[in-house]
Formats: structure tokens, C-alpha cells, sequence
């Protein structure tokens, strides 16, 4: 399923299945295409353990390699430090739990703003204009690019290495 231009508000009151933040973009196309997500945001729990072993599995692996598994020189090694659990084997799966909370409760938001008259008919081009804005927005690459630059640019080099480090090894 392609995504469809972006058509106005007022279309949308016939459909408001039609709004997703999250169904468009070229991450979402791209993971389309490898048989992760299918209509509707389903394999939900395909794309769960996906995620999870992959960010896992090769710290499991470099980690029995290098011998820090059980013991070697590390403070803590790879199978009881809690913290890489948490973060890969609980918070990665709950992200992507995530993305399907918000794009059922966000998908009929749309809808129901024309739904309930919330929005008057001399402001109606606005909001038309915005909702395109918005699916523009999430079918950008350039989006997507600046983000993922942004993330680990910043993210990972600035935040990550000077103030979320710790001075152990793990």
C-alpha cells in the first residue's frame, strides 16, 4: 500500500481512517517492503522481537567474544548488567508497542474536528492547509535525514558521550 497524496481535510471527514502520523515516510516504505509492517500497522510483535534482537543479539555475541559474558575486566558483565535489559530487551519494545497507541489514538483526531463543528467554515482552508502540512511533513525524506543527523549527531556525540557516560566499563 503506497501512500496516497495528501487530500483535505474535508475528504478526510468522509474517511478519517485516511490520517496517520505514522503510516508514510520512507522508514515506514522501507520497512513495508521487508514484511514488518502490513495494513494497519499489524505484525506488531514480528517488528518487537526484530528490533530487540538486534540491538541486543550483537552485544550478546561481541560480548562472548571479548569475554566480558560473565566476568574479564569489565565492572559489570554483559548478562548482569541490568541496564542494557532495560534498555534493549524493555524500553525498545515499548517504542514500538508506542507507535501503535498513538496512531489509533491520533488516527480519528481529524475526523472529529470536522465531526463536531470545531472548526468554522471561514477557517477551514487553514486547517486543510495544515493537515497537508503535516502528511508533507511525515512523507519528507529531508525530515527523516535531519532527524536521524539531529539524533546522532547531537544525541549520541554530545549528550550521550558528555553527560550519560559512565567512567566504568560495562
Amino acid at each position: 500500500m503506497k501512500p496516497t497524496a495528501p487530500r483535505s481535510a474535508s475528504e478526510l471527514s468522509l474517511d478519517p481512517q485516511d490520517f496517520s502520523l505514522v503510516q508514510g515516510g520512507p522508514l515506514f516504505q522501507l520497512l513495508r517492503r521487508a514484511h514488518l509492517y502490513g495494513d494497519g500497522l499489524t505484525l506488531l510483535q514480528r517488528r518487537v522481537v526484530l528490533f530487540a534482537a538486534v540491538a541486543w543479539l550483537p552485544l550478546l555475541v561481541f560480548s562472548a567474544l571479548g569475554g566480558e559474558l560473565l566476568g574479564g575486566s569489565a565492572a559489570i558483565p554483559f548478562l548482569k548488567d541490568v541496564d542494557v535489559y532495560v534498555k534493549f530487551l524493555v524500553v525498545i519494545p515499548l517504542l514500538v508497542i508506542a507507535e501503535l497507541v498513538v496512531h489509533q489514538f491520533l488516527r480519528p483526531i481529524v475526523a472529529q474536528f470536522l465531526k463536531q463543528d470545531l472548526i468554522p467554515e471561514s477557517a477551514r482552508p487553514g486547517f486543510d492547509a495544515a493537515v497537508a502540512s503535516a502528511l508533507r511533513f511525515r512523507n519528507s525524506v529531508l525530515a527523516e535525514v535531519l532527524l536521524m543527523a539531529f539524533v546522532y549527531g547531537f544525541g549520541v556525540l554530545v549528550l550521550w558521550r558528555h553527560f550519560m557516560v559512565l567512567n566504568t566499563t560495562t
